[in-house]
């Protein structure tokens, strides 16, 4: 007799030809393709307040916990033929895929329920307009206050100096 794991049998969730996550069975954890990692593949678990991403990278492992709050939607992603749900977050490599179909309802209605379920928007990645720049550090602008910035700096002048004249000095 063999030893079963947890890959032996169908496709697991999280392989690359299918991937069917519910979302009314969370918590879940699944292996999901991650080109940065050892073996390319990370641990995803998902929770309904928190997603933690499992890999290692040269040997060095890690976890990553992130809240569900910080992803910015739920997008749909692809073409006709293969669409992708996925959980956005800024930062790409912590997006997470939750469901690969070629089924137009299926996906529109589990888009719907996982975007309900996390309180997230529904993102449409065709029409999505980029993140405006953030604002560069100024140098100049860290040397002053702000409120100080909109007066004029004193002009620097050569003070008079008295000599050869006796000073009265008053003590109590």
């Amino acid at each position: 007799m063999r030893r079963q794991t947890a890959t032996c049998g169908a496709n697991p969730a999280g392989s690359s030809r299918s991937l069917r996550l519910d979302p009314l069975s969370l918590p879940v954890r699944f292996d999901a393709h991650d080109p940065r990692a050892d073996g390319h593949v990370r641990q995803i678990e998902l929770h309904r307040e928190r997603v933690v991403l499992r890999r290692a990278v040269r040997g060095m492992q890690m976890a990553i916990n992130v809240r569900v709050a910080d992803f910015t939607g739920v997008a749909l992603r692809g073409n006709d033929e293969a669409q992708t749900l996925v959980l956005v977050h800024r930062d790409p490599s912590l997006s997470i895929p939750l469901l690969v179909g070629a089924d137009a309802d299926e996906i529109a209605q589990a888009w719907a329920t996982w975007s309900e379920l996390f309180a997230l928007p529904q993102l449409d990645e065709g029409a999505r307009k980029p993140a405006p720049r953030r604002r560069r550090a100024n140098a100049i602008r860290a040397r002053r206050p702000k409120f100080l910035m909109r007066r004029r700096a004193g002009m620097a002048r050569e003070l008079p100096v008295h000599q050869g004249e006796r000073e009265i000095i008053a003590r109590n």
